[in-house]
């Protein structure tokens, strides 16, 4: 393991029930980033999506790839929310959710740099459950300044 949850928190600004990564497991400063989400059967979203057949919602799978690459994009940098930064999800291209996540998945989240232009990062992005891919995308990530409260 080369980060667990509390390392996570300090490098996202999320937060239960909103973060949605909780281990990093490779990394490359600068290139790329592997981790996962354990899917469980308490997650809040499951309550309605859906009653008896529950299924990972699409949009919280590419929130979980945004949040690893945006793990990635603070490292990398060497900057926190802390310290007055956020990386924002801007955007993504090519977004191809090919299989169900369900409670009881592992699921690993891939990221890869493809372009780093002034604050502005570009990644291929891949999810993956038992070694079977589940959805691929590219993502655009935007780091700005915030004010630190």
């Amino acid at each position: 393991m080369l980060m667990d949850v509390e390392e996570i928190k300090e490098y996202l600004p999320q937060r239960y029930p909103f973060l949605l990564v909780d281990r990093i497991i490779k990394m490359d400063l600068g290139k790329s980033i592997t981790g996962y989400k354990n899917v469980t059967s308490n997650e809040p979203f499951f309550v309605g999506h859906f009653p008896g057949k529950p299924i990972m919602p699409g949009v919280l799978i590419i929130e979980a790839l945004a949040q690893v690459a945006g793990v990635l994009g603070f490292k990398s940098q060497e900057k926190k929310p802390k310290d007055g930064y956020l990386y924002y999800f801007v955007g993504a291209d090519e977004i191809r959710l090919r299989k169900p996540v369900v409670p009881g998945d592992k699921l690993i989240l891939k990221a890869n740099v493809i372009t780093n232009r002034r604050g502005i990062y570009k990644f291929s992005a891949e999810a993956i459950v038992e070694k079977e891919l589940v959805g691929t995308m590219k993502i655009l990530c935007a780091e700005r300044k915030s004010d630190v409260s």
